[in-house]
């Protein structure tokens, strides 16, 4: 990590006239920061910051954001560049280690990646236990925690080749476990992996195919795939990325991090957006019926929200979005498909919202989960899948940032404060005594 010291700034406490000089620090781009380390120690206060949104808990050199301008980097690469020319087994070794590989570093890493996508054949058993109406992202959260009770070689966290053999198996195995808990919830058999097959492929493979039939991936279906998964490998410190490091920092083992990464995505209001998008256009239910929604849009007493344009991050546009845009149209093409109210609705309201003075005005442009949720729709992946999916495209993000955590020696254990509003002295009373 290299922030740089940019100055000071004295704040003084008038009701005390205690003083403490704050450094003034910065990275390689972005908003300087104020070191607040020694703020207690030297004036006996703390910060108070709901959400962490003005903090800064960490140095890092994964991703970068600038909402108001519509950027995301990862390694300092626009998204924009990775998305068109490099594939996610490309990109998930950028953010592992730094830089993109070269063909031979790209080969081992393919390599390493591909032998560990089976999972320990007594995983199956786990599966059974769970009822069969089970939500997908329970299944998962349950058995990716599981993995540490398996394979017990690359646990010492200190060491650095057990970090990149855990690295391996959860960036190989939770597209496997996920495409298991999908297949055991409608009932069919487990396909295994095959290692013929690309990362985006094979988990399409996994999903769809059936024993009963051949099964041949479909190049723009496995490249829309792959967009996907590149374009939600990481986004910064995020709610779930937060709480792999803060679960980190206290020495557990990385699947246990990651089960809680799952966790925290499974909330709907971080993984579940491009779900609430298709929540939406079943609501609106028809392309008639699109004017009357737009005005309760409008309308801020109505309470109707437009799901899946603009983004509490990008104040401008999502620069993941006109990759997924053209990505949606080559789908929706590829598959024929016509006539399919939903999309035809869908299609409809981007139209409308693109030129209706109102959005463009405000900047509500159609975001990544809107048109990431009508590719996966297209694709016959079910709703309650996609948060899922998910979760298999930001696992190289968590270990990253996992990864990128144990090795930095200034990270310690987290360890938020609070403004306590309880009681402050109270008597024990007799049982018979209390109100």
């Amino acid at each position: 990590m290299s922030s740089t010291a940019k100055g000071s700034v004295t704040v003084t406490l008038d009701a005390t006239g205690k003083s403490a000089k704050l450094p003034l620090i910065g990275g390689a781009i972005g908003p300087d920061v104020f070191d607040i380390r020694k703020l207690y120690g030297e004036l006996g206060v703390f910060t108070f910051d709901p959400g962490y949104g003005g903090t800064a808990a960490c140095e890092s050199a994964i991703t970068y954001i600038d909402g108001d301008e519509g950027v995301l980097l990862y390694r300092g690469y626009p998204i924009e560049q990775l998305a068109e020319k490099s594939d996610f087994l490309e990109v998930s070794y950028l953010l592992l280690n730094g830089e993109l590989p070269n063909a031979k570093q790209l080969k081992e890493f393919s390599h390493g990646v591909t032998m560990h996508t089976m999972v320990h054949e007594q995983l199956r058993s786990f599966f059974n236990g769970f009822r069969r109406d089970a939500h997908p992202m329970a299944i998962l959260c349950g058995v990716v925690g599981a993995l540490s009770a398996f394979y017990h070689d690359s646990l010492d966290i200190n060491d650095p080749a057990q970090r990149e053999i855990s690295a391996f198996r959860l960036l190989a195995k939770v597209p496997t476990i996920a495409a298991w808990a999908y297949k055991y919830s409608i009932g069919q058999p487990f396909m295994y992996p095959r290692n013929d097959l690309s990362y985006a492929e094979n988990f399409l493979y996994m999903l769809n195919a059936v024993p009963a039939e051949d099964w041949k991936p479909n190049p723009i279906l496995s490249r829309a795939m792959d967009r996907i998964l590149v374009l939600h490998a990481d986004h910064e410190q995020n709610a779930s990325t937060s709480t792999v490091r803060l679960a980190g920092s206290t020495g557990a083992n990385p699947f246990a991090c990651i089960a809680a990464g799952i966790a925290a995505l499974w909330g709907p209001a971080h993984g579940g957006a491009n779900e609430a998008v298709l929540k939406m256009l079943a609501e609106i239910g028809s392309v008639e019926n699109i004017p009357a929604f737009i005005e309760k849009v409008k309308d801020k007493n109505s309470g109707v929200k437009l799901m899946g344009f603009g983004h509490r991050v990008y104040k401008n546009f999502d620069p993941r979005a006109k990759i997924m845009q053209a990505t949606c149209h080559e789908v929706l093409a590829e598959l024929g498909i016509k006539d399919e109210p939903l999309l035809d609705l869908a299609m409809a309201l981007e139209k409308i919202a693109l030129e209706d003075d109102y959005f463009v005005s405000r900047k509500l442009y159609p975001n990544v989960d809107f048109y990431s949720g009508i590719i996966l729709k297209a694709m016959g992946i079910p709703t309650h899948m996609f948060t899922v999916l998910f979760a298999v495209a930001r696992t190289v993000g968590w270990v990253s940032q996992w990864k990128e955590m144990i090795e930095d020696p200034s990270q310690r254990i987290g360890r938020p404060r609070q403004i306590y509003t309880g009681a402050t002295s109270r008597d024990i009373k007799p049982i018979d005594q209390r109100g």
